[in-house]
């Protein structure tokens, strides 16, 4: 019951800044001033564990910030700057993304980012959350998500900025854009993702009716590209990695550039108006309030 409590705290979270959709390069984003100097301050355990073999070019990041992987500042910061560092190491040409939490890939944004926090702060998260997307999604590195539980929300923003997704094919896993559950609409830069994933009809029915799907549903649509048992998602990621490396690089690179830049220039045209939305959106004493009021639900709740 916790971690469904968590999961739903956390879906909520990313519908709520979600309604700011109406408001780079291309190929590597540089980490911005911000997130490095909140990297440096950041003295709690490691969110995020990076294991990278040289033999075979190959990282693996499994997030581990428990209980289920909630993307708050810190965890945004920590994790693009270890894409970062992976980007800049010519030996590094695949990473895959996986989850250190049993049965949540991630559960999205952290809701406690939202509330009671400086118009400044709620500006720098946000802006962590757009670089975690460019970071990500213009990656030149070939990068495969393996989703070993559930990924709602902005897990599953994340899951569709990879190459290839594999999920572990387990019915109570789900995966989706199930912001207008909540009453909230997902930001256009979330749905240019899914359009490019799964295509523009699958992507107005699931965002209007806010669904998740279980891992079968999720495979039909193309919203992941493989199922595979629980305990062979990560091996199966690993092996997967030769196909991809077995393309020209170069030729790979450039073409994914073709595929994915009219995506990427688009938020980058338009970053800054939409963190002065979000800002001006997420301070507003009714969102606020509605923000506490949830809050003390899930205290109730845990109580």
């Amino acid at each position: 019951m916790a971690l469904r409590a968590a999961l739903r705290k956390n879906c909520a979270l990313t519908g709520l800044f979600s309604q700011l959709s109406s408001s780079s390069r291309h190929g590597r984003v540089c980490v911005s001033p911000v997130l490095v100097a909140q990297q440096r301050n950041n003295s709690t355990a490691q969110k995020i564990k990076v294991d990278f073999d040289q033999s075979t070019g190959v990282a693996v990041m499994r997030m581990q910030n428990p209980p289920v992987n909630s993307l708050s500042l810190e965890f945004l910061t920590e994790l693009c700057i270890s894409v970062e560092k992976l980007e800049m190491d010519k030996s590094c040409r695949g990473l895959i993304i996986t989850s250190s939490q049993p049965k949540v890939f991630s559960a999205g944004l952290d809701i406690l980012e939202m509330y009671g926090k400086s118009p400044e702060r709620c500006g720098e998260f946000w802006r962590a959350v757009q670089e975690m997307w460019l970071k990500l999604y213009s990656s030149n590195l070939v990068t495969i998500a393996a989703i070993n539980g559930s990924s709602p929300a902005g897990g599953c923003l994340m899951a569709m900025t990879c190459d290839y997704r594999i999920m572990a094919d387990n019915p109570r896993f789900s995966i989706g854009l199930n912001e207008t559950q909540l009453g909230i609409v997902a930001p256009f830069w979330f749905k240019d993702t899914m359009v490019n994933t799964v295509g523009h009809r699958h992507t107005e029915m699931a965002l209007e009716l806010g669904l998740l799907y279980n891992p079968s549903e999720a495979l039909k649509i193309g919203l992941v590209d493989q199922l595979v048992p629980e305990d062979q998602v990560l091996s199966t990621a690993e092996k997967t990695m030769a196909k991809w490396f077995a393309i020209p690089e170069h030729a790979r690179q450039i073409t994914k550039s073709m595929m994915r830049k009219a995506t990427i220039d688009k938020l980058v045209s338009s970053r800054e108006a939409d963190i002065k939305n979000f800002v001006k959106f997420i301070t507003k004493d009714s969102i606020q309030k509605s923000l506490r009021v949830y809050l003390e639900m899930l205290k109730k709740r845990k109580a």
